[in-house]
């Protein structure tokens, strides 16, 4: 058998959380029924036979629930139908500590690409709503907006919201089709909040889609307040470099703003993951190097367990550090002067953004404001047919994480110790109004108010999010180099 597991950054977006999902309808174009040849159907069901027995082969070894794998799946299914009847699924009930997270994609260049950042998109996220109580129709707001993507060029930003697209007014039953379509050109009508109810407006957008490389550093800021220094760091995905870079460029521009962090001399850290699904564990452990109090490469920042059928294989052909990922040693590091570190959360939070969290609650208070997170304490690699006769690629999870002191105990997520909920009305990601960042820099300067914030400012029940199908939905991804089995 020959598998490769590519080991670049590891970690990450069910329901909506697939890019998209492609269905091949065949049609006979004028034949008859008895037209169709046996043998196109043999080759169809031998093709897929193909594809699901390397799925298999591969899932019986790697998967981290592998022992409840099907003893004889049916092999003749479309690939995507066959991966999906061998995981081991979640169910409140049945199974709490099921599957949440595996995915496949029918190419494998999609698949690498997305975890890289690289889509073709409109360039915005945003969160859907109902319009009202008991309404069917639905809003999307956009929460941020990609530099120089089509979105940003149409004048779409932060705080915009669309409550039509190319005319139709969205609701329940169409918003996914309308705005998770496979269109070139959407045009977006837009809605204000007057009066406290959600109004149409005569304007509208049109963005034509693109092929957009995402750069997760989104934003930073130092603001000095009440005598604190303070470093802001808004990054929206662990992602090291661009698509197709074997170099680091994006994790050495995060050390180049904390090098500026420490010449300036924050010594309070204000860290924006609310819409940050995951990514690479690399780069979870490289941001989490810079941010560590006391951490060097000699200490851990967080250990994996894979399943028994391949750990012995790994203990013997790596050693035990290969289940170990140890902080670096940052000559930028911020840690000697910080007490703490304050990380704005919501339920799209989630994968490495987590094992920040985690990982650096043994060496110093992590004060997490907003709301709870994801909830995904297991991590994936990516699995491509090394040979390049099978196209699919899959992101199976293979291990569970635990920090330091041995805790992995945020699978329903991570309460907040403040809780803040995003307001209706947004201000611009690093302006001090913005309701998260305005409640850490309270906490900061001890001039915080008590109780939930921004509750009654948004009523409107979420549906759901963008960000929810970014890379899969919610990905801790595992940068392997060459696993040959």
């Amino acid at each position: 058998m020959n598998n490769a597991y590519h080991k670049q950054p590891i970690w990450q977006k069910p329901t909506l959380w697939l890019l998209a999902g492609f269905v091949l309808t065949l049609s006979s174009c004028n034949k008859k029924a008895d037209d169709v040849s046996p043998q196109t159907t043999a080759a169809t069901s031998s093709e897929n036979a193909t594809v699901d027995n390397w799925m298999l082969d591969n899932m019986r070894q790697l998967y981290y629930w592998n022992d409840k794998i099907p003893a004889n799946p049916d092999t003749t299914l479309a690939p995507s139908d066959f991966f999906d009847s061998i995981l081991y699924k979640f169910d409140a009930t049945a199974r709490p500590d099921g599957d949440r997270f595996s995915w496949t994609e029918e190419y494998a260049t999609d698949l690498t690409a997305s975890l890289s950042g690289q889509t073709k998109t409109t360039g915005m996220e945003f969160t859907l709503y109902l319009r009202s109580s008991g309404s069917t129709d639905v809003i999307a707001q956009v929460l941020y907006v990609l530099p120089n993507s089509p979105a940003a060029q149409a004048g779409l930003k932060r705080g915009d919201i669309i409550s039509k697209v190319n005319g139709q007014t969205l609701t329940t039953t169409n918003y996914s089709s309308l705005l998770f379509s496979d269109a070139t050109t959407y045009t977006f009508g837009l809605a204000q909040v007057s009066s406290q109810a959600v109004v149409d407006t005569d304007v509208s957008k049109t963005v034509t889609t693109a092929v957009y490389q995402e750069n997760p550093v989104f934003l930073d800021s130092v603001y000095t307040i009440g005598g604190k220094t303070v470093g802001y760091l808004v990054y929206n995905q662990f992602v090291p470099a661009p698509n197709g870079s074997k170099a680091t460029e994006y994790d050495d521009q995060v050390d180049a703003i904390f090098s500026k962090f420490k010449a300036k001399g924050v010594n309070e850290l204000v860290l924006d993951l609310r819409y940050n699904p995951g990514g690479y564990t690399s780069s979870s452990a490289n941001l989490a190097s810079l941010i560590g109090k006391g951490v060097d490469a000699s200490k851990l920042y967080f250990r994996e367990e894979w399943n028994s059928t391949i750990t012995p294989y790994l203990q013997q052909e790596y050693g035990s550090d290969f289940f170990l990922q140890k902080f670096s040693t940052k000559s930028q590091n911020i840690g000697a002067n910080l007490s703490r570190v304050f990380v704005l959360t919501t339920d799209m939070t989630a994968s490495a953004s987590e094992l920040i969290i985690n990982g650096l609650r043994p060496y110093m208070t992590v004060t997490t404001i907003g709301t709870t997170t994801y909830g995904k304490n297991v991590g994936s690699i990516t699995v491509t047919d090394d040979t390049g006769k099978i196209k699919w690629g899959m992101q199976p999870i293979v291990f569970k994480s635990f920090n330091n002191l041995g805790q992995s105990d945020y699978a329903t997520g991570f309460k907040p110790s403040v809780e803040v909920e995003e307001p209706i009305t947004l201000y611009p990601l690093g302006d001090t109004r913005d309701a998260l960042l305005g409640a850490a820099i309270g906490q900061i300067t001890g001039t915080a108010t008590t109780g939930r914030v921004g509750v009654s400012q948004n009523p409107l029940k979420v549906l759901g999010s963008s960000i929810q199908r970014k890379a899969g939905g919610t990905p801790m991804v595992r940068s392997l180099k060459s696993l040959t089995l």
